[in-house]
């Protein structure tokens, strides 16, 4: 009796000593790609490119090769991607790192389900958020035919599956000091971007349009003196109206890297990866709970899964994000298309509304609630991010961190989404 006594003890402080170390999503561990719950590689899949590509098998879809951008604008087109979207990268990254330059930028297009990449003289690239398995990368040759296929390319993820995209096949953003060669100095600083990142560290290596006022980012700026490197940011590589003047334009659909957009895919990027994080880490667990047969193994699990549902929550709702030292305005047609998107409620109110005077979003709840991959999550991940989410919003967490969540917030948030989200939890009431 003493022994098992012992050991209840022992495993009681195991659980204790598991559950506190867990405060950060980077202390808990995850599953691996080719995990018997995962399956990355082997299991069907149905993100928007390859419901385009049984289309294009079946004769239900086409497209048009276009002598300069190949069948770049018919594949944006096809998948409802806006051109206005475009953002252009000149640092040297990507599978088509020797094709970029700041003469010969890469351009990506996105919209709520896919990132779609262009370099003049390369192939096109594609990854799409499949809604159970994360993102998943494919190719599209340059070539004229009769029937283009996308070709999926599983060797993305032996960079895209890493710490910097949450231990799952995700996405990327970086910002990084750049020479005017296109050349990456590493070892002066890689910063991962996000709605968290300060303004400062946003950006390196990719161009930059619009009007951000006196804030200061890496945009547009290149490294000419290694010992000098807080000098390659100027007044004149700052609040460029358009990208005319820096390479061939014509080349390109747009003149503009409009910073609204590349404030939106900072934002959207990280979240994509954080709700396959937490589809992921929910179904490993269910498969290593399923006979209860290990109570301690049980509860560590899901001491990792709450951290994650914690994670993903603060971060849809914001609570983070980076101040903005004042009004921040786009080139392209952007904010517009963009804010026009979305489902709206009786009073006209969308999550898709900008504020970009004082943070990104009007009402600081992430649009990608409405996503394919949100609403594929297991019930019990979603149980959890919907409880979380509430007790957030109605105040019964009062963290000091939730403090910029104000009541107005807290009210317009819910109040869209009981009218807007299927399947919302009937506890999401009004807060008086």
């Amino acid at each position: 009796m003493r022994r098992v006594a012992l050991l209840v003890i022992v495993a009681i402080i195991a659980i204790i000593g598991t559950v506190a170390a867990f405060g950060q999503l980077d202390e808990v561990s995850y599953p691996l790609p080719d995990d018997p719950a995962i399956e990355y590689a082997k299991r069907p899949v149905n993100d928007v490119v390859s419901r385009l590509n049984r289309e294009l098998e079946a004769g239900k879809a086409r497209l048009n090769f276009d002598g300069r951008q190949g069948y770049l604008r018919s594949v944006l087109d096809a998948l409802n991607v806006p051109v206005e979207s475009q953002m252009a990268v000149f640092s040297q990254t990507s599978v088509q790192a020797g094709r970029i330059s700041p003469q010969n930028p890469r351009t990506l297009f996105f919209n709520d389900s896919v990132a779609v990449g262009w370099v003049s003289g390369g192939f096109i690239e594609l990854a799409a958020e499949d809604p159970k398995q994360g993102v998943i990368f494919y190719t599209l040759a340059q070539a004229p035919g009769e029937q283009p296929q996308f070709k999926r390319d599983n060797t993305c993820i032996s960079c895209h599956e890493s710490y910097d995209a949450l231990g799952v096949p995700g996405m990327i953003v970086r910002s990084q000091y750049t020479a005017p060669t296109g050349a990456i100095a590493r070892e002066l600083g890689v910063f991962n971007t996000d709605h968290r990142s300060p303004f400062e560290e946003r950006w390196g290596g990719w161009y930059v349009t619009g009007n951000s006022g006196a804030i200061r980012h890496m945009g547009n700026a290149m490294l000419t003196d290694r010992n000098e490197v807080e000098s390659m940011v100027t007044a004149e590589t700052r609040n460029l109206p358009s990208l005319k003047g820096k390479f061939d334009t014509d080349v390109y659909l747009t003149p503009y890297s409009d910073i609204v957009a590349l404030m939106a895919f900072d934002h959207q990027m990280r979240m994509v990866n954080l709700l396959t994080r937490m589809g992921w880490q929910t179904r490993y667990f269910l498969s290593q709970t399923s006979d209860n047969s290990n109570q301690v193994d049980r509860r560590t699990l899901k001491a990792g899964l709450d951290v994650v549902a914690k994670e993903l929550v603060d971060y849809m709702l914001f609570v983070d994000e980076a101040p903005f030292p004042n009004a921040i305005k786009g080139t392209s047609g952007f904010t517009e298309k963009f804010s026009a998107e979305g489902p709206r409620d009786s009073q006209g109110r969308s999550l898709r509304q900008l504020d970009l005077e004082h943070r990104l979003l009007k009402y600081p709840c992430s649009y990608m609630i409405y996503s394919e991959a949100f609403d594929a999550l297991p019930p019990e991940a979603m149980d959890l991010v919907y409880r979380r989410m509430w007790q957030v919003l109605s105040g019964q967490i009062r963290d000091s961190k939730y403090a910029r969540l104000n009541l107005a917030d807290r009210q317009a948030i819910v109040g869209i989404l009981r009218e807007t989200k299927a399947d919302l939890p009937s506890y999401f009431q009004p807060i008086p």
